[in-house]
């Protein structure tokens, strides 16, 4: 694993139907995306290969954040497959990364891998991944 891959896996206790339409239900994503403390005011998925989805974090000082990407794959309920990019103030899109979720039925639930690439830093990535940490956590609280 590279410096700029973050490979992140949980346990969940939640069959991998449920978590997969907590990744692809608008509803259930403004739920748990995001670290905590962060809110999720919009959200806007089309979810289908080549569609497009972008969201809108705000974090607890009031700042927004924009997201976006296209869908690659999905296969439900056993895998998603997207692009990543930040949005910035003037509307461009920055560099962009690869998510694959994987949803693996297991005893006890679903074991849940994320791997997510081509940061352009290591520092990058491990920013990432304690946002994703922080996330998963709410996704498992959601799952319940």
């Amino acid at each position: 694993m590279s410096e700029t891959q973050l490979r992140l896996e949980r346990l969940i206790a939640a069959p991998p139907e449920r978590l997969f339409a907590l990744w692809t239900d608008p509803e259930q994503v403004v739920r748990w995306w995001w670290p905590e403390s962060y809110r999720l005011p919009s959200c806007d998925l089309d979810v289908r290969p080549g569609g497009a989805w972008r969201t809108t974090v705000q974090t607890a000082d009031g700042q927004r954040k924009t997201v976006s990407g296209v869908y690659r794959a999905i296969e439900p309920p056993r895998r998603l497959v997207l692009t990543w990019g930040w949005v910035g103030d003037d509307g461009a899109r920055g560099h962009e990364t690869e998510v694959t979720i994987t949803f693996e039925a297991v005893p006890g639930g679903t074991r849940l891998v994320l791997l997510h690439q081509s940061f352009e830093s290591k520092e990058r990535c491990d920013e990432h991944g304690r946002g994703w940490s922080s996330s998963f956590d709410r996704l498992a609280r959601a799952a319940g």
